[in-house]
């Protein structure tokens, strides 16, 4: 009689295990390269906890957009701003009610160099250095907020010449760190972690200084009938995907910080 009923345990184990792989899907997500570390770090515990896969590609605001426009084969889009995804919400490309505020990003002036950039960015008034990095405004937001913060400190025409653009945030990065510019306008997130600056120097832009960088995502309607691109979204705003986005710098939405329930909420 036992081993009557071993067999059909057994089965049942093995219908229960292809079912479950079953249901695992991958899902192909275009990011915000300011967002490249933050987000792989909740894709390898999203994948961890769900059994989904991520495919992320990493870019330019701007250039997401063109491409998804031509067919590209997102599913989900993680942008540096929230009038790209508000523009594609409103030509169709994307399903109604996923849009969402993930985060919202801090700018910063930053030199690898010790005690090059003060707290008070007193270095952009000296003019003390040959380049000034920053990304291109008109493809990424960060760009867009550096020439605002330069505007408002009536720097705009003094440091022109100064000025080497990346084509994106990452790019602008990368100037700085291989000494191609002596410091840049990048994402505090690509310099910060776990509540402070990981080298060098900095000066962390007042928000007064530049319009407020509300990065917004949403299913595009390539993702409509993927369930890790649902999932996924979920998980973005999720008490886990929270923390991590906190300890990169970036400040929450009040209405993810409401609707995202802690482990204690969820009992």
């Amino acid at each position: 009689m036992r081993q009557r009923l071993v067999r059909p345990l057994l089965a049942l184990c093995a219908s229960f295990t292809i079912t479950g792989s079953a249901l695992a899907d991958q899902v192909q997500v275009a990011v915000a390269a300011n967002f490249t570390a933050p987000m792989q770090a909740i894709a390898s515990a999203f994948e961890q906890d769900t059994g989904h896969s991520v495919q992320a590609a990493y870019g330019a605001t701007g250039q997401f957009y063109a491409q998804i426009s031509h067919g590209a084969p997102f599913e989900v889009f993680l942008s540096a701003d929230d009038s790209t995804p508000a523009r594609l919400e409103q030509e169709g490309q994307s399903v109604q009610g996923s849009h969402f505020t993930y985060a919202i990003g801090t700018l910063v002036l930053w030199s690898p160099k010790q005690g090059f950039v003060d707290d008070k960015g007193a270095v952009l008034q000296t003019g003390e250095f040959k380049h000034l990095s920053i990304a291109n405004p008109k493809a990424a937001p960060y760009g867009l907020a550096a020439t605002q913060t330069l505007d408002k400190l009536g720097l705009s025409d003094r440091l022109k010449g100064k000025i080497v653009e990346g084509q994106n945030i990452t790019q602008a990065l990368q100037f700085v760190s291989t000494g191609n510019a002596e410091l840049g306008f990048v994402a505090l997130s690509q310099v910060y972690k776990d509540g402070q600056i990981t080298s060098g120097s900095a000066w962390v832009v007042p928000e007064t200084m530049y319009q407020p960088i509300r990065q917004d995502a949403l299913i595009l309607k390539k993702g409509a009938d993927n369930p890790a691109a649902k999932a996924l979204v979920e998980y973005l705003k999720g008490p886990k995907a929270a923390e991590i986005i906190k300890a990169y710098g970036y400040q929450l939405s009040i209405c993810l910080l409401y609707t995202s329930p802690s482990p204690r909420d969820r009992g």
